[in-house]
């Protein structure tokens, strides 16, 4: 079987292996040569027979029952992203639904006022996928990605130019492919074939995959290094934009009163 057969095994697996084990109530005076929680432990410590939790880790039963899977949740302390990310590899038809035909990369006529109008911000609209739909002036001028036509993942791993556009790039990748891995929880049929290409086309974001970090980042801080200026520093916002597209808008800022906030003012 493989790796994207059981995506519900090798979750529940490297969840398991980032569990401490004496943190979970394990007592072993042994010398342990496995990483977190060994599988009978888990399944002890979740309520289950060892046998019936293997065969669910090797992909021989997938029918777990809800009752199962909020067990398996609680033991491997899964937050509400994580959580929601178990119940659609185990249960897709009780997990949020999947918009994925009603998917649109139309930028609503409002939104694209908006961002005409915001002349002093770096700010963009990007779709599941995480193409850039739209954005400000501003924004291509901070961040080549940053611009309609280009694709965030695609940039982070498949540009040269990134690693010197992101300082902090081995960071900015981790979140990139778990924030990815998030939205694919909603959105599995419209994102499976991008994230298959994207496994193919690099290496390091198949590894950063395959080690199924799922989570969301709603704000923040990053480092930009922009040509002429140096490295600005920036915090976003995220904001959801309702509808059945699956939209988001990012809006860059910088600390009020900070050289950033001068540089920033300079190059708008």
């Amino acid at each position: 079987m493989t790796h994207d057969d059981n995506q519900l095994g090798s979750f529940l697996r490297s969840r398991r292996e980032r569990v401490d084990a004496a943190s979970a109530g394990v007592v072993d005076n042994t010398r342990r040569r496995v990483k977190g929680l060994r599988r009978e432990e888990l399944a002890l410590l979740a309520g289950l027979s060892p046998s019936y939790y293997t065969r669910l880790e090797q992909g021989r039963d997938r029918r777990p029952s809800r009752e199962i899977l909020e067990a398996l949740a609680r033991v491997l302390r899964l937050d509400d992203t994580e959580r929601a990310y178990l119940w659609s590899l185990a249960m897709p038809s009780l997990a949020p639904a999947d918009s994925d035909a009603l998917a649109v990369s139309t930028v609503r006529p409002g939104v694209l006022h908006l961002l005409e109008r915001w002349t002093d911000l770096p700010a963009f609209v990007v779709a599941p996928n995480r193409d850039v739909l739209a954005g400000t002036a501003l924004a291509a001028r901070v961040n080549p990605a940053w611009s309609p036509g280009h694709n965030l993942i695609e940039f982070t791993f498949l540009d040269p130019r990134a690693q010197e556009t992101y300082p902090d790039w081995n960071e900015i990748a981790l979140q990139a492919v778990a924030g990815l891995r998030a939205t694919v929880a909603t959105r599995r049929t419209e994102l499976d074939g991008f994230v298959a290409g994207m496994r193919k086309r690099s290496e390091t974001f198949r590894a950063l995959w395959d080690s199924h970090d799922v989570y969301e980042r709603m704000t923040g801080d990053k480092r930009i290094t922009v040509d002429g200026l140096g490295i600005l520093r920036l915090s976003f916002e995220s904001f959801a934009l309702t509808g059945p597209e699956g939209h988001v808008l990012y809006v860059y800022f910088p600390h009020p009163g900070s050289t950033d906030d001068e540089a920033l003012r300079g190059l708008a």
